[in-house]
């Protein structure tokens, strides 16, 4: 496959190494190089089997609407910019195009994301109270994470109240989630930590390599067991 990869911080140069060792051919734009979605030209995007985007909340809705226009396969790993799906969706069904966005690749979360629910589920009629706690790197922009807000949907919907979540933001930390049910004698800690982005950035790839030939839109939550 060829590939363009959209963005070349940490995570997005990760990606590029993973689908170069995959075997497909990458090609890397940095936020210099694409300006407001500048190089996001038709005969350009029209190249690439498919497009990953790991970029900022304020890049990504420009370059998915520069690529979903033409028809282009997406892969965002960008999150905080949910509040936007709906236009994303709308636009990748009128152009014959496929979206699949996650608020987290590792496959470690997504079990987490079941185990939590079924967590909350055998808790909540015992009066356990749940909480949230993420931590991550002193630059990330978005708060609470994306994959905090996904564990909460997930808790909020089994247990049925409101579920705070706190957010720290501490030196090179790749990522923390915690999610805590306290009872009247008791506390339960469902935790998944992350060492490396390599997760994120293996689960990006493989969910590329996956929506060939697809149209649509997916959440990876939905399709990671067909990986």
């Amino acid at each position: 496959m060829r590939i363009l990869v959209l963005g070349v911080g940490k995570t997005g140069k990760l990606v590029a190494e993973v689908a170069a060792e995959r075997g497909h051919s990458v090609h890397v734009l940095d936020a210099k190089e694409n300006k407001d979605a500048s190089a996001l030209t038709p005969p350009f995007v029209t190249g690439f089997d498919a497009v990953i985007d790991f970029t900022t909340p304020e890049a990504v809705v420009q370059n998915m609407r520069a690529c979903l226009a033409n028809g282009a396969k997406m892969v965002i790993g960008t999150t905080g910019w949910y509040d936007k799906l709906d236009d994303m969706r709308a636009l990748t069904e009128r152009r014959g195009a496929a979206l699949l966005h996650g608020t987290n690749f590792s496959v470690g979360v997504q079990l987490m994301l079941k185990l939590a629910a079924d967590m909350t589920a055998e808790l909540k009629p015992h009066g356990y109270a749940f909480s949230i706690s993420e931590t991550h790197h002193i630059t990330k922009l978005d708060a609470p994470s994306g994959t905090a807000l996904t564990l909460r949907d997930v808790v909020q919907k089994a247990s049925g109240a409101e579920v705070p979540v706190a957010s720290v933001r501490s030196g090179e930390a790749v990522g923390l989630h915690v999610l805590e049910a306290a009872g009247n004698g008791d506390k339960m800690l469902l935790t998944h930590e992350s060492h490396s982005r390599r997760p994120f950035a293996e689960g990006a790839v493989r969910a590329a390599e996956w929506l060939a030939g697809r149209t649509g839109v997916y959440d990876f939550r939905e399709v990671f067991p067909q990986l």
